[in-house]
Protein backbone atom coordinates (compact mmCIF):
# COMPACT_ATOMS: atom_id res chain seq x y z
CA UNK A 1 0.00 0.00 0.00
CA UNK A 2 1.15 3.67 -1.39
CA UNK A 3 0.78 5.36 2.28
CA UNK A 4 1.58 2.10 4.39
CA UNK A 5 4.58 2.80 6.97
CA UNK A 6 8.08 0.99 5.74
CA UNK A 7 8.01 -2.56 7.63
CA UNK A 8 10.04 -3.40 10.22
CA UNK A 9 12.95 -5.70 9.77
CA UNK A 10 14.50 -8.66 11.32
CA UNK A 11 18.45 -8.42 11.96
CA UNK A 12 21.30 -8.87 13.81
CA UNK A 13 22.08 -5.29 14.04
CA UNK A 14 21.54 -3.59 17.88
CA UNK A 15 23.50 -0.68 17.30
CA UNK A 16 24.88 1.27 14.81
CA UNK A 17 27.15 4.02 14.74
CA UNK A 18 27.27 7.32 12.48
CA UNK A 19 30.57 9.40 11.88
CA UNK A 20 31.19 12.32 9.72
CA UNK A 21 34.82 13.07 8.78
CA UNK A 22 36.57 15.60 6.10
CA UNK A 23 35.79 19.41 5.13
CA UNK A 24 32.01 20.14 6.18
CA UNK A 25 29.23 20.45 3.54
CA UNK A 26 25.48 21.54 3.81
CA UNK A 27 22.57 18.81 4.73
CA UNK A 28 25.02 16.76 6.55
CA UNK A 29 22.52 16.93 9.21
CA UNK A 30 19.94 15.62 6.81
CA UNK A 31 21.93 12.77 6.44
CA UNK A 32 22.51 11.75 9.77
CA UNK A 33 19.74 12.71 11.32
CA UNK A 34 17.55 10.53 8.36
CA UNK A 35 19.68 8.00 8.91
CA UNK A 36 19.74 7.50 12.58
CA UNK A 37 15.55 8.61 12.06
CA UNK A 38 15.53 5.02 10.24
CA UNK A 39 17.13 2.64 12.74
CA UNK A 40 15.13 4.19 15.40
CA UNK A 41 12.33 3.59 14.20
CA UNK A 42 12.97 -0.10 13.79
CA UNK A 43 13.66 0.01 17.64
CA UNK A 44 17.66 0.03 17.09
CA UNK A 45 19.93 2.07 18.86
CA UNK A 46 22.31 4.92 17.38
CA UNK A 47 25.60 6.56 18.09
CA UNK A 48 27.11 9.79 16.91
CA UNK A 49 31.00 9.28 17.13
CA UNK A 50 31.96 12.75 17.86
CA UNK A 51 34.58 14.36 15.63
CA UNK A 52 35.38 11.73 12.92
CA UNK A 53 37.81 8.84 13.85
CA UNK A 54 39.19 11.24 15.87
CA UNK A 55 38.11 9.63 19.17
CA UNK A 56 38.69 5.98 17.58
CA UNK A 57 42.69 5.69 16.91
CA UNK A 58 43.68 5.74 20.40
CA UNK A 59 42.01 2.86 22.02
CA UNK A 60 42.28 2.39 25.75
CA UNK A 61 40.48 -0.13 27.56
CA UNK A 62 40.95 1.60 30.67
CA UNK A 63 39.58 4.73 29.36
CA UNK A 64 36.59 3.87 27.13
CA UNK A 65 34.96 6.60 25.11
CA UNK A 66 32.68 9.13 27.16
CA UNK A 67 29.11 9.89 26.46
CA UNK A 68 28.27 13.14 25.90
CA UNK A 69 32.36 14.06 24.99
CA UNK A 70 33.18 11.64 22.43
CA UNK A 71 30.14 10.69 21.38
CA UNK A 72 26.25 11.14 21.51
CA UNK A 73 23.41 8.90 22.05
CA UNK A 74 21.30 9.77 19.41
CA UNK A 75 17.40 9.69 19.91
CA UNK A 76 14.53 11.55 18.86
CA UNK A 77 14.46 14.28 21.23
CA UNK A 78 18.72 15.24 19.71
CA UNK A 79 17.18 14.95 16.30
CA UNK A 80 14.07 17.28 16.67
CA UNK A 81 13.95 19.63 13.90
CA UNK A 82 17.83 18.87 12.09
CA UNK A 83 17.02 18.02 8.92
CA UNK A 84 17.08 21.19 7.76
CA UNK A 85 19.95 22.60 10.28
CA UNK A 86 23.23 24.21 9.40
CA UNK A 87 26.33 22.31 10.52
CA UNK A 88 27.64 18.80 11.74
CA UNK A 89 25.76 17.65 15.10
CA UNK A 90 28.49 15.34 15.47
CA UNK A 91 31.55 17.45 14.44
CA UNK A 92 33.92 16.40 11.62
CA UNK A 93 37.70 15.68 11.79
CA UNK A 94 40.22 14.38 8.94
CA UNK A 95 42.25 11.94 10.75
CA UNK A 96 42.98 9.45 8.83
CA UNK A 97 43.11 5.50 10.31
CA UNK A 98 44.42 4.25 7.09
CA UNK A 99 47.12 6.85 6.22
CA UNK A 100 49.65 4.03 6.29
CA UNK A 101 47.55 1.49 4.20
CA UNK A 102 48.63 2.36 0.28
CA UNK A 103 49.04 -1.38 -0.92
CA UNK A 104 46.88 -4.24 0.03
CA UNK A 105 50.15 -6.22 1.39
CA UNK A 106 50.05 -3.59 3.92
CA UNK A 107 47.02 -4.95 5.65
CA UNK A 108 49.68 -7.98 7.02
CA UNK A 109 51.70 -5.17 8.97
CA UNK A 110 50.74 -5.43 12.51
CA UNK A 111 51.87 -1.61 13.22
CA UNK A 112 50.59 -0.55 9.59
CA UNK A 113 47.08 -1.32 10.64
CA UNK A 114 46.73 -0.06 13.88
CA UNK A 115 44.73 2.44 13.42
CA UNK A 116 42.72 0.47 12.01
CA UNK A 117 42.62 -2.13 15.25
CA UNK A 118 42.20 0.73 17.48
CA UNK A 119 39.08 2.25 15.37
CA UNK A 120 37.58 -1.96 15.55
CA UNK A 121 38.28 -2.36 19.44
CA UNK A 122 36.46 1.12 20.26
CA UNK A 123 33.68 0.15 17.94
CA UNK A 124 33.15 -3.18 19.52
CA UNK A 125 33.58 -1.88 23.02
CA UNK A 126 30.69 0.40 22.03
CA UNK A 127 29.04 -2.78 21.40
CA UNK A 128 28.49 -1.06 17.76
CA UNK A 129 27.59 -3.83 15.37
CA UNK A 130 27.75 -1.66 12.32
CA UNK A 131 29.51 1.45 10.70
CA UNK A 132 27.98 4.62 8.77
CA UNK A 133 30.74 6.54 7.32
CA UNK A 134 29.96 9.86 5.71
CA UNK A 135 32.62 11.83 4.02
CA UNK A 136 34.63 12.60 0.76
CA UNK A 137 37.23 10.28 -1.18
CA UNK A 138 39.78 10.27 1.73
CA UNK A 139 36.86 8.59 4.03
CA UNK A 140 35.59 6.19 1.27
CA UNK A 141 39.27 5.27 1.09
CA UNK A 142 39.23 4.71 5.18
CA UNK A 143 35.99 2.84 4.84
CA UNK A 144 37.03 0.59 2.26
CA UNK A 145 40.35 -0.62 4.45
CA UNK A 146 38.33 -0.60 7.51
CA UNK A 147 36.09 -3.56 5.44
CA UNK A 148 39.83 -4.87 3.97
CA UNK A 149 41.24 -5.14 7.74
CA UNK A 150 38.24 -7.35 8.81
CA UNK A 151 38.37 -9.58 5.71
CA UNK A 152 42.22 -10.34 6.34
CA UNK A 153 43.52 -9.33 9.76
CA UNK A 154 40.20 -9.56 12.47
CA UNK A 155 38.94 -12.73 13.25
CA UNK A 156 36.31 -11.32 15.83
CA UNK A 157 32.55 -10.30 15.35
CA UNK A 158 32.50 -8.53 12.18
CA UNK A 159 31.41 -4.89 12.05
CA UNK A 160 29.81 -4.19 8.15
CA UNK A 161 30.67 -0.48 6.93
CA UNK A 162 28.28 1.23 4.46
CA UNK A 163 29.67 4.81 3.12
CA UNK A 164 27.40 7.56 2.52
CA UNK A 165 29.42 9.98 -0.14
CA UNK A 166 30.09 13.60 0.81
CA UNK A 167 31.64 16.37 -1.02
CA UNK A 168 30.63 20.17 -2.33
CA UNK A 169 33.23 19.56 -5.04
CA UNK A 170 30.35 16.66 -6.80
CA UNK A 171 33.85 14.78 -8.03
CA UNK A 172 32.54 11.56 -7.10
CA UNK A 173 32.44 8.37 -9.02
CA UNK A 174 29.19 6.39 -8.55
CA UNK A 175 26.52 9.20 -8.32
CA UNK A 176 25.59 11.98 -10.76
CA UNK A 177 25.83 14.71 -7.54
CA UNK A 178 27.12 14.75 -4.32
CA UNK A 179 24.48 16.65 -0.94
CA UNK A 180 25.52 20.24 -0.76
CA UNK A 181 27.00 20.52 -4.32
CA UNK A 182 23.69 22.52 -5.60
CA UNK A 183 23.63 24.82 -1.62
CA UNK A 184 27.44 25.46 -2.81
CA UNK A 185 27.08 26.49 -5.86
CA UNK A 186 24.19 28.56 -5.61
CA UNK A 187 25.59 30.47 -2.12
CA UNK A 188 29.00 30.86 -4.71
CA UNK A 189 26.40 31.87 -7.62
CA UNK A 190 25.47 34.74 -5.55
CA UNK A 191 28.85 35.98 -4.27
CA UNK A 192 29.97 35.94 -7.73
CA UNK A 193 26.95 38.03 -8.93
CA UNK A 194 27.67 40.42 -6.05
CA UNK A 195 31.37 40.74 -7.76
CA UNK A 196 30.25 41.23 -10.91
CA UNK A 197 28.13 44.15 -10.35
CA UNK A 198 30.91 45.67 -8.14
CA UNK A 199 32.92 45.16 -10.87
CA UNK A 200 30.92 46.79 -13.37
CA UNK A 201 30.74 49.89 -11.27
CA UNK A 202 34.35 50.21 -11.15
CA UNK A 203 35.42 48.78 -14.41
CA UNK A 204 37.90 45.95 -13.06
CA UNK A 205 38.15 42.46 -12.53
CA UNK A 206 37.72 40.18 -9.78
CA UNK A 207 39.50 36.86 -10.29
CA UNK A 208 37.75 34.35 -7.66
CA UNK A 209 39.50 31.15 -6.76
CA UNK A 210 36.76 28.56 -5.90
CA UNK A 211 37.25 25.25 -3.72
CA UNK A 212 37.22 21.93 -5.83
CA UNK A 213 40.62 20.23 -5.93
CA UNK A 214 40.25 17.68 -8.18
CA UNK A 215 37.76 18.50 -10.70
CA UNK A 216 35.82 21.60 -11.72
CA UNK A 217 31.96 20.76 -10.88
CA UNK A 218 32.24 23.68 -8.14
CA UNK A 219 34.17 25.90 -10.44
CA UNK A 220 31.85 25.22 -13.61
CA UNK A 221 28.45 25.12 -11.52
CA UNK A 222 29.23 28.59 -9.83
CA UNK A 223 30.15 30.38 -12.44
CA UNK A 224 27.43 29.11 -14.67
CA UNK A 225 25.01 30.36 -11.91
CA UNK A 226 26.69 33.65 -11.10
CA UNK A 227 26.68 34.83 -14.68
CA UNK A 228 30.79 35.00 -14.66
CA UNK A 229 32.56 35.96 -17.58
CA UNK A 230 34.98 32.90 -18.01
CA UNK A 231 35.96 29.59 -15.94
CA UNK A 232 38.82 27.07 -15.80
CA UNK A 233 39.97 23.77 -14.16
CA UNK A 234 41.69 21.56 -13.68
CA UNK A 235 39.68 19.47 -17.09
CA UNK A 236 40.76 22.18 -18.96
CA UNK A 237 44.86 21.77 -18.74
CA UNK A 238 45.75 19.97 -22.21
CA UNK A 239 46.23 20.94 -25.61
CA UNK A 240 48.94 23.89 -25.87
CA UNK A 241 47.75 24.78 -22.03
CA UNK A 242 49.50 21.28 -20.58
CA UNK A 243 53.19 20.43 -20.44
CA UNK A 244 55.04 18.31 -18.42
CA UNK A 245 58.59 18.89 -16.78
CA UNK A 246 60.72 16.33 -14.93
CA UNK A 247 61.71 16.48 -11.35
CA UNK A 248 63.90 14.35 -8.56
CA UNK A 249 62.87 13.90 -5.46
CA UNK A 250 64.81 14.81 -3.25
CA UNK A 251 65.14 12.05 -0.54
CA UNK A 252 65.23 9.06 -2.76
CA UNK A 253 66.85 10.72 -6.48
CA UNK A 254 64.13 9.55 -8.49
CA UNK A 255 63.23 11.67 -11.38
CA UNK A 256 59.58 11.49 -12.27
CA UNK A 257 58.16 13.19 -15.01
CA UNK A 258 54.32 15.72 -13.77
CA UNK A 259 51.79 16.85 -16.30
CA UNK A 260 52.03 20.88 -15.47
CA UNK A 261 49.88 23.86 -16.76
CA UNK A 262 51.24 26.22 -18.86
CA UNK A 263 50.91 28.99 -17.13
CA UNK A 264 51.77 31.95 -19.80
CA UNK A 265 48.93 30.39 -22.51
CA UNK A 266 46.46 30.32 -19.95
CA UNK A 267 47.44 33.69 -18.79
CA UNK A 268 47.18 34.80 -22.63
CA UNK A 269 43.49 33.10 -22.60
CA UNK A 270 42.21 34.92 -20.05
CA UNK A 271 43.41 38.43 -21.41
CA UNK A 272 42.15 37.05 -24.87
CA UNK A 273 38.80 36.94 -22.96
CA UNK A 274 39.08 40.21 -21.64
CA UNK A 275 39.85 42.44 -24.76
CA UNK A 276 37.14 40.45 -26.23
CA UNK A 277 34.76 41.36 -23.50
CA UNK A 278 36.07 45.34 -24.32
CA UNK A 279 34.88 44.69 -27.77
CA UNK A 280 31.64 44.54 -26.23
CA UNK A 281 32.04 47.61 -24.19
CA UNK A 282 32.45 45.09 -21.42
CA UNK A 283 35.65 46.71 -19.22
CA UNK A 284 34.49 44.12 -16.51
CA UNK A 285 34.25 40.82 -15.09
CA UNK A 286 34.57 38.22 -13.09
CA UNK A 287 37.09 35.21 -13.61
CA UNK A 288 36.58 31.73 -12.03
CA UNK A 289 39.47 29.10 -11.43
CA UNK A 290 39.15 26.13 -9.54
CA UNK A 291 41.76 25.76 -6.64
CA UNK A 292 42.47 22.22 -8.01
CA UNK A 293 44.76 23.86 -10.41
CA UNK A 294 47.66 24.84 -8.00
CA UNK A 295 48.45 20.99 -8.58
CA UNK A 296 49.31 21.28 -11.89
CA UNK A 297 51.82 24.04 -11.16
CA UNK A 298 55.17 23.98 -11.81
CA UNK A 299 57.31 23.54 -9.49
CA UNK A 300 59.14 26.93 -9.06
CA UNK A 301 55.69 28.63 -8.16
CA UNK A 302 55.55 25.45 -5.58
CA UNK A 303 58.70 26.66 -3.61
CA UNK A 304 58.34 26.11 0.12
CA UNK A 305 54.61 25.05 -0.11
CA UNK A 306 53.78 21.81 1.98
CA UNK A 307 51.56 19.25 1.73
CA UNK A 308 49.20 17.16 4.31
CA UNK A 309 48.60 13.49 5.25
CA UNK A 310 47.01 12.69 2.18
CA UNK A 311 49.28 14.30 -0.42
CA UNK A 312 47.39 17.31 -1.09
CA UNK A 313 49.46 20.70 -1.41
CA UNK A 314 48.42 23.49 1.19
CA UNK A 315 45.97 25.59 -0.74
CA UNK A 316 45.95 28.05 1.45
CA UNK A 317 49.68 29.21 2.03
CA UNK A 318 49.99 29.49 -2.03
CA UNK A 319 46.97 31.78 -3.01
CA UNK A 320 46.25 31.16 -6.19
CA UNK A 321 44.31 33.90 -6.99
CA UNK A 322 46.43 36.64 -5.94
CA UNK A 323 49.22 34.85 -7.76
CA UNK A 324 47.30 34.71 -11.11
CA UNK A 325 45.67 38.19 -10.58
CA UNK A 326 49.37 39.73 -10.59
CA UNK A 327 49.85 37.44 -13.96
CA UNK A 328 47.19 38.46 -15.74
CA UNK A 329 47.18 42.34 -14.84
CA UNK A 330 50.74 42.43 -16.28
CA UNK A 331 49.80 40.32 -19.58
CA UNK A 332 46.83 42.82 -19.90
CA UNK A 333 49.52 45.27 -19.79
CA UNK A 334 51.64 44.35 -21.62
CA UNK A 335 49.52 43.61 -24.41
CA UNK A 336 47.29 46.87 -24.39
CA UNK A 337 49.82 49.50 -22.60
CA UNK A 338 46.52 50.20 -20.71
CA UNK A 339 46.18 49.02 -16.58
CA UNK A 340 43.16 47.13 -15.44
CA UNK A 341 42.65 46.01 -11.56
CA UNK A 342 42.38 42.87 -10.95
CA UNK A 343 41.63 41.58 -7.34
CA UNK A 344 42.39 38.05 -6.60
CA UNK A 345 40.19 36.48 -3.29
CA UNK A 346 39.53 32.92 -2.44
CA UNK A 347 35.69 31.97 -1.97
CA UNK A 348 34.66 28.67 -0.73
CA UNK A 349 34.90 28.06 3.10
CA UNK A 350 31.79 30.27 3.66
CA UNK A 351 29.94 27.83 1.81
CA UNK A 352 30.36 24.69 3.59
CA UNK A 353 27.67 25.28 6.45
CA UNK A 354 25.53 27.04 4.34
CA UNK A 355 21.53 26.57 4.97
CA UNK A 356 20.86 23.57 3.14
CA UNK A 357 18.52 23.98 -0.14
CA UNK A 358 15.08 21.65 -1.13
CA UNK A 359 17.24 19.63 -3.16
CA UNK A 360 20.19 18.96 -1.25
CA UNK A 361 17.84 18.28 1.78
CA UNK A 362 16.35 15.37 -0.14
CA UNK A 363 19.11 13.82 -1.72
CA UNK A 364 20.45 13.98 1.87
CA UNK A 365 17.64 12.25 3.30
CA UNK A 366 17.19 9.65 0.74
CA UNK A 367 21.28 8.69 1.30
CA UNK A 368 20.70 8.80 4.90
CA UNK A 369 17.78 6.51 4.27
CA UNK A 370 20.00 4.31 2.02
CA UNK A 371 22.72 3.80 4.97
CA UNK A 372 19.71 1.89 6.99
CA UNK A 373 18.07 0.03 3.97
CA UNK A 374 21.94 -1.36 2.60
CA UNK A 375 22.45 -2.49 6.19
CA UNK A 376 19.05 -3.76 7.33
CA UNK A 377 17.24 -5.29 4.56
CA UNK A 378 20.23 -5.65 2.10
CA UNK A 379 22.46 -6.67 4.82
CA UNK A 380 25.25 -5.26 2.71
CA UNK A 381 28.73 -4.48 3.55
CA UNK A 382 31.18 -2.38 1.87
CA UNK A 383 29.54 -0.35 -0.43
CA UNK A 384 28.78 3.16 -0.90
CA UNK A 385 25.30 4.37 -1.18
CA UNK A 386 24.07 6.08 -4.81
CA UNK A 387 20.91 7.52 -6.18
CA UNK A 388 19.98 7.60 -9.45
CA UNK A 389 16.95 8.69 -11.43
CA UNK A 390 13.61 9.82 -9.30
CA UNK A 391 15.94 9.37 -6.51
CA UNK A 392 15.94 5.75 -6.90
CA UNK A 393 18.65 3.61 -4.61
CA UNK A 394 21.38 1.86 -5.47
CA UNK A 395 24.39 0.27 -3.94
CA UNK A 396 27.72 0.45 -5.36
CA UNK A 397 30.63 -2.17 -4.22
CA UNK A 398 34.15 -0.59 -2.76
CA UNK A 399 35.54 -2.45 -5.22
CA UNK A 400 34.06 -0.93 -8.18
CA UNK A 401 35.41 2.58 -6.72
CA UNK A 402 38.63 1.98 -5.36
CA UNK A 403 41.87 0.83 -7.20
CA UNK A 404 42.64 -2.21 -5.67
CA UNK A 405 46.50 -2.20 -5.87
CA UNK A 406 46.47 1.53 -4.58
CA UNK A 407 43.67 2.04 -2.29
CA UNK A 408 42.72 5.02 -4.46
CA UNK A 409 39.56 6.55 -5.06
CA UNK A 410 38.53 7.15 -8.74
CA UNK A 411 37.67 10.91 -9.42
CA UNK A 412 34.98 11.95 -11.73
CA UNK A 413 35.90 15.03 -13.62
CA UNK A 414 33.78 17.35 -16.15
CA UNK A 415 33.99 15.53 -19.55
CA UNK A 416 35.69 18.32 -21.43
CA UNK A 417 33.23 17.32 -24.04
CA UNK A 418 30.23 17.24 -22.03
CA UNK A 419 27.25 19.18 -22.63
CA UNK A 420 27.93 20.65 -19.03
CA UNK A 421 31.39 21.61 -19.84
CA UNK A 422 30.17 23.01 -23.24
CA UNK A 423 27.02 25.20 -21.71
CA UNK A 424 30.03 27.51 -20.22
CA UNK A 425 31.56 28.00 -23.24
CA UNK A 426 28.39 29.05 -25.18
CA UNK A 427 27.26 31.34 -21.99
CA UNK A 428 30.97 33.24 -22.34
CA UNK A 429 31.77 36.31 -25.71
CA UNK A 430 33.15 33.71 -27.97
CA UNK A 431 36.82 33.71 -28.36
CA UNK A 432 38.53 31.96 -31.17
CA UNK A 433 41.11 29.54 -30.27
Amino acid sequence: MTLSRPPKVDTSIRKVAILFAGGPAPAANAVISTAANSFLRNDLQVVGIMNGYSRLVDFDADKPLELGRDYLQLDHTVLRRTRNSQGILIGTARTNPGKNVSHPSHLNDPERIAPLKSVYQTLRALDVDALISIGGDDTLKTANKFKLYQDRAQPGPRIPVVHLPKTIDNDYSGIDFTFGYFTAVDTLAGEIRNLLADAEASRAYFLAETMGRSAGWLAYGAAIAGEASFVISVEDVNGKYRQTEETVDPTTGERRTRTIMNVEEVVKRVVKTMRARENERKEFGVIVMAEGLAEFLPTSYLQGVSRDEHGHIAISQLNLSRMFSKLIAEEYHNQTGKKRKITGLQLGYEVRCARPHAFDVMLGSQLGVGAYRALVEEGLDGVMVSVSGQLDLNYVPFEKLIDPDTLVTMVRFVDPDSDFHRLARFLEIYVNE
